[in-house]
């Protein structure tokens, strides 16, 4: 039987709709209190985030401030920067035009055949462009001192690095890595002080040079500047200076060795050290072989020829005597100023050479006698002097006794008073007296003490008779030999009483030599020189000696009679150890106890003077005019004397 659905179940469904509704609020409210926590806990960030965010901005914050510093720091260090170099530019010297650059001048002195043998002050040559410089030359420098010149700005980056590096390993400067650039402008503008401003105006200089010049006109500007050792600056001076040449003549084997000076170029001078010289032109070959310009076999044959070094040889030092004496007359002719001046003297080097070896030989028998000096002329006879020695040692002293010291000539000075006889009507065979003469308490003795009774003037001049000669000099009056003295160009203080006969006056080699040469010249007044001709650069020939002939101050035929007279001095007079050969003639000096001892003697194309003795003037051991400068004399005459004989006797058939 059907049942009717009891309510109980519709309860329990009203009471399970109840639960639900109580359960989805519940969820509800639960999800809207997560949702409040999730913002309150979005709105109130963790500890551990806050630090992460803080060390974020923190981060952020030094970025934006180094970048904004270091912004800041780059323009001001630009601005530093560039204040320094615009001072330093504006610190540059003017470097408009490289050759007005003024210089003190220098003067070169020539022998007579046109060869320097000495220089003072720095020689400059002549400008050389570019187009003349020898490729040898160019090919060297680039090699050994810039090998990168042609392709760098100035400066070259690859070469301070490997400097760098080198001297690093070396704990020392060892290697520079300046350009020839670089060279130029520190040579030619700047000091040589090692300071951070010198090398700053050096790099502008470099940079300007570049800018300014191609790189062939900065090779030609370096080689005219640098110095070359022995006071030669500029390329020219060194390739006339070394070997006599112009620099467009230069060898290879020239160029390596003037390269190879840069280095140092008093160590490395050829006239110096040659062994040093030729490893070191050597060295520059091979940088040539390894820059490429060469091949080793090339290399190896230039140098299996060493060029000789001709304007380095020659004479010993103590041809500045006449150096000194030379420029001295140069200055008074042209001046001392007038930029760099090329002198041409008379002398003869040969003879000169000749000259020093006699004097060497001799004094080494003269200092054994107690002779300490020693001074010596050599002239033509028109008066150009050929060798001049003004002591022992120019190095020891520069005091000039052949054109400076005043000394007395004694006999040496008789031929004036024979001369004034003659002049006054005297023969070689007039007889005069040999005997003892008393002027005002004063007797004058002969040499040896005897006297000869009555002799002629020849054998008495001959024998160098004081009394003799004495009684001459009163006989025709002191003052024809005074006059006769002067005419000749000796112009120094005499004295007027009679001991003037027997050179008791005071005079110089140079004066009383150049006064027998107008007797080898037959009787033209002579002045001793030693200028021909003087040349500046800037205005070429300013000076030239006038080569018109002597006055003539003295009768040929009287002059000739002495000259047979002064033969027999050294055939068979006191003078005998000055025989040569040939015929010469000459007399000898000594003065008052052995203070001084003089010959003087000439053939027909020499005249020679020598002097012996201290300069204290004190006595020498019996060196008399006749014994050590009549043998000097002789040494040198004997390898100086060139051509056949000739007479200086005149033919009066």
């Amino acid at each position: 039987m059907a049942r009717t659905p009891t309510k109980k179940p519709a309860a329990t469904t009203r009471r399970s709709s109840s639960g639900a509704r109580k359960t989805a609020a519940t969820k509800d409210t639960a999800r809207k209190s997560t949702a409040k926590q999730d913002r309150k806990t979005a709105r109130k960030p963790t500890t551990s985030r806050r630090r992460k965010s803080a060390v974020v901005r923190k981060r952020t914050g030094i970025v934006t401030g180094l970048i904004k510093y270091g912004f800041v720091a780059a323009i001001w260090a630009f601005v530093l920067v560039g204040g320094v170099l615009a001072y330093h530019a504006y610190q540059l010297p003017d470097i408009t035009d490289l050759d007005r650059y003024e210089r003190a001048g220098a003067t070169r002195l020539l022998d007579r055949d046109g060869a320097m043998f000495v220089s003072y002050g720095a020689l400059h040559g002549r400008p050389v462009t570019a187009a003349n410089l020898p490729n040898p030359l160019i090919n060297a420098l680039v090699a050994t001192e810039d090998r990168r010149f042609f392709s760098h700005f100035g400066i070259d980056p690859i070469s301070i690095l490997r400097a760098a590096v080198v001297n690093l390993k070396a704990g020392r400067t060892v290697q520079g890595g300046s350009t020839l650039t670089q060279q130029l402008a520190k040579n030619v503008f700047l000091s040589a002080d090692r300071s951070y401003s010198r090398k700053i105006q050096e790099l502008l200089l470099a940079f300007w040079l570049e800018h300014r010049f191609s790189k062939q006109e900065i090779l030609a500007i370096y080689l005219n500047r640098v110095y070359f050792g022995a006071g030669a600056y500029g390329v020219d001076a060194a390739a006339r200076k070394y070997f006599r040449r112009p620099v467009e003549d230069l060898t290879a084997y020239q160029s390596a060795l003037l390269v190879g000076l840069l280095k140092a170029p008093s160590r490395y001078n050829p006239a110096v050290d040659r062994e040093r010289s030729n490893g070191r032109t050597r060295q520059v070959l091979l940088n040539m072989v390894d820059a490429g310009y060469l091949t080793e076999d090339e290399a190896e044959r230039i140098a299996a020829r060493p060029s000789a070094i001709q304007g380095a040889a020659g004479v010993s030092r103590n041809h500045r005597y006449f150096a000194d004496w030379a420029r001295e007359r140069a200055n008074g002719y042209a001046g001392p100023g007038g930029g760099d001046r090329s002198v041409r003297t008379t002398l003869d080097r040969r003879l000169q050479r000749i000259a020093e070896q006699a004097v060497s030989e001799g004094m080494k028998r003269g200092t054994k006698k107690g002779a300490r000096q020693i001074a010596m002329v050599v002239m033509s006879p028109d008066g150009a002097v050929r060798a001049m020695i003004g002591g022992r040692d120019y190095a020891a002293s520069q005091f000039n006794r052949a054109t400076q010291a005043l000394r007395q000539p004694g006999s040496a000075f008789k031929p004036f008073v024979f001369l004034a006889a003659l002049e006054a009507g005297y023969t070689p065979s007039t007889r005069l007296p040999d005997a003892p003469v008393a002027l005002n308490g004063w007797t004058p003795r002969n040499f040896d003490g005897r006297y000869r009774g009555e002799v002629t003037l020849e054998d008495a001049l001959a024998h160098s008779l004081n009394a003799a000669t004495v009684n001459l000099s009163e006989a025709i009056g002191r003052r024809r030999a005074l006059s006769v003295a002067r005419r000749l160009g000796v112009t120094a203080s005499l004295p007027e009483g009679p001991s003037l006969a027997l050179g008791a006056g005071e005079v110089t080699l140079l004066e009383m030599t150049a006064a027998y040469a107008a007797f080898a010249n037959q009787g033209r007044f002579v002045s001793p020189y030693a200028v021909e001709r003087i040349q500046t650069s800037a205005e070429g020939a300013i000076y030239a000696r006038d080569d018109r002939p002597a006055p003539q101050i003295v009768e040929a035929r009287i002059v000739s009679a002495l000259n047979t007279m002064l033969q027999s001095v050294v055939e068979n007079g006191t003078g005998r150890r000055a025989r040569i050969g040939r015929p010469a003639a000459g007399k000898t000096g000594t003065s008052q106890d052995f203070r001084d001892a003089w010959f003087i003697g000439y053939t027909a194309d020499l005249v020679a003077g020598v002097w012996v003795g201290r300069d204290d003037a004190s006595a020498m051991d019996g060196v008399t005019g006749g014994s050590l400068p009549a043998e000097i004399w002789a040494a040198f005459m004997s390898k100086a004397a060139d051509g056949p004989p000739r007479s200086l006797v005149l033919n009066t058939n």
